[in-house]
């Protein structure tokens, strides 16, 4: 490809990031006739139009949308390519844009990226938090930390914490208030903290033991759509919450939440980084899973015994309902 069809790809994709044709003319220093020129150029080249443009506004078509993806690929590509020539050896460096649900972010992967950028100081991350589910075809993410597999079957999901599971914690205000529950069926005496995706509300959650699956119908007074807001609410002894290990490993350590009926099997609910195609694993990506998988393997094991000296896990009152009966 000449460098001239590189360019005018570059200018296609600038566009539809900054969405201005203006805007992308005056960082490229050139005019919006030359800009615009190279993207009608662009589409006569691939003998489709890319981009719907007006006087105010400017749309991609469903041929652009397709073309996008692959033109983000093959300017990474040459990007990498062109850095490791001019410096005669691979340099990691760049921006990785990634994506992550609240608790996950903003408790565990906040300092790790932080250790991460230390060790390579010329890689750059835009973070975006939110427990959805990114677009990753449409919205611009390199990668997403996700508990459980994807549903789309296209996305690549490469292991980051196989084993991660959920454990039920509560703080040790809220057991001495209401006493822990001894088996998973007691928690409908229990305020339990429950997330709600959407619609969807997490409110059956799965045991097993001796090979017996259980589920267990669970209520409370609290319901948040922020992984993030369910465990502060655990902290601060509102109820019982069924969390995923990697988010609430260092609470458990350090004494804020306890683990509650640790003789039971819980959920699974590995933790994966998601992409929207294997050859977007770039070496920033790659490097990035690998010291999130050693950081996960780091955590310690979730308990799997009542200790004595834990005087919260032991229910020394009555246990009483959400109603006060």
């Amino acid at each position: 490809m000449k460098m001239k069809a590189l360019q005018d790809l570059d200018i296609f994709v600038r566009t539809v990031d900054t969405g201005s044709l203006s805007a992308t003319a005056r960082a490229l220093d050139m005019t919006p006739a030359a800009a615009s020129a190279a993207l009608k150029r662009l589409e006569l080249e691939l003998a489709t139009p890319l981009l719907v443009r007006s006087t105010r506004s400017l749309r991609l078509t469903p041929e652009g949308a397709v073309f996008l993806e692959h033109a983000r690929l093959a300017l990474s590509t040459l990007g990498e390519g062109m850095q490791a020539l001019s410096t005669g050896r691979h340099q990691v460096q760049g921006v990785l844009r990634l994506a992550a649900s609240s608790d996950l972010g903003r408790n565990v992967l906040l300092p790790w990226l932080d250790d991460f950028q230390a060790l390579h100081p010329q890689l750059r991350y835009r973070l975006t938090l939110s427990d959805r589910m990114a677009n990753m075809f449409s919205e611009p993410v390199d990668a997403a930390f996700r508990y459980g597999k994807p549903r789309d079957s296209s996305l690549v999901a490469l292991p980051v914490a196989p084993d991660c599971q959920r454990v039920l914690v509560a703080s040790a205000s809220y057991l001495e208030a209401h006493g822990a529950p001894s088996a998973p069926e007691e928690l409908a005496k229990h305020d339990c903290l429950c997330f709600m995706l959407g619609e969807e509300l997490n409110d059956r959650w799965t045991f097993s033991r001796n090979g017996q699956a259980l589920t267990v119908p669970v209520q409370g007074g609290h319901v948040g759509n922020d992984g993030d807001v369910v465990r502060r609410w655990a902290v601060a002894g509102r109820g019982i919450a069924y969390k995923a290990w990697v988010d609430v490993a260092q609470d458990v350590t350090q004494g804020r939440l306890h683990v509650l009926c640790p003789g039971w099997n819980t959920e699974p609910t590995p933790l994966y980084m998601v992409l929207p195609d294997r050859r977007q694993l770039t070496p920033g990506l790659r490097l990035l899973r690998e010291f999130v998988a050693a950081a996960c393997a780091a955590l310690p094991t979730p308990p799997t015994h009542n200790k004595p000296s834990q005087r919260p896990f032991i229910a020394e009152k009555t246990p009483r309902s959400r109603h006060g009966q």
